[in-house]
């Protein structure tokens, strides 16, 4: 029987947009999300055993959140496409309060299965391609721990698939910056924590 991989999904840390826009690739984090970087990388760095392998969303806030992650374990840090954001389309880079006034943000807020964004991804889509992506590097990695930083959406997503949550409660998930959310992935699947910040209390 294979061992069960057990993956610590990190949402990239604070930028100048977080709650307040859906950013462009290109967005940096802030001071506020490299200090969160920063504390993450300690307390995976203080895992024992240590995480074996680290991928993360080509996006830039999420390469960035990743570099103290690498330095702190010793590892590489890999780019995993699927990993990335949620492909908004024309949404990208408008501002929520404005987005919030459209009748399409009912829907997603109440069923987002149903939603694809206009020249973009369909919610839908984006949660099959991060649970593909996760199952794959959890087959590649068996028994290991193993570190993925991505996007709220798509973590949200995996913790939903994770849980046998239908995608339409997925927004019911609370997601932080720099937060951590703790899967096991193999025969039995689990969900072992979600937006943590202290991860002894479920991988020791």
């Amino acid at each position: 029987m294979t061992a069960p991989t057990t993956l610590v999904l990190v949402r990239h840390g604070r930028t100048a947009t977080t709650g307040r826009e859906l950013p462009t690739a290109d967005v940096p984090l802030d001071e506020r999300g490299r200090a969160q970087a920063d504390a993450v990388a300690r307390a995976l760095g203080a895992l024992d055993p240590a995480p074996t392998a680290l991928y993360t969303s080509p996006i830039r806030r999420c390469r960035e959140t990743a570099a103290p992650l690498a330095r702190a374990l010793g590892l590489r840090a890999r780019t995993a496409a699927g990993l990335r954001e949620c492909d908004y389309g024309e949404w990208t880079g408008q501002r929520l309060a404005r987005l919030r006034r459209l009748a399409a943000w009912r829907t997603v807020i109440t069923t987002p299965s149903l939603v694809t964004f206009p020249g973009g991804e369909s919610l839908a889509g984006m949660s099959q391609r991060v649970w593909a992506t996760l199952l794959a590097l959890a087959a590649a990695h068996p028994g290991e721990r193993v570190v993925a930083v991505s996007h709220a959406d798509p973590i949200r997503a995996a913790v939903a698939a994770a849980a046998g949550m239908p995608l339409d409660l997925f927004g019911r998930l609370v997601v932080a910056p720099a937060s951590l959310s703790v899967l096991r992935l193999g025969p039995a699947v689990g969900v072992l924590g979600v937006n943590l910040t202290d991860l002894t209390a479920v991988v020791g």
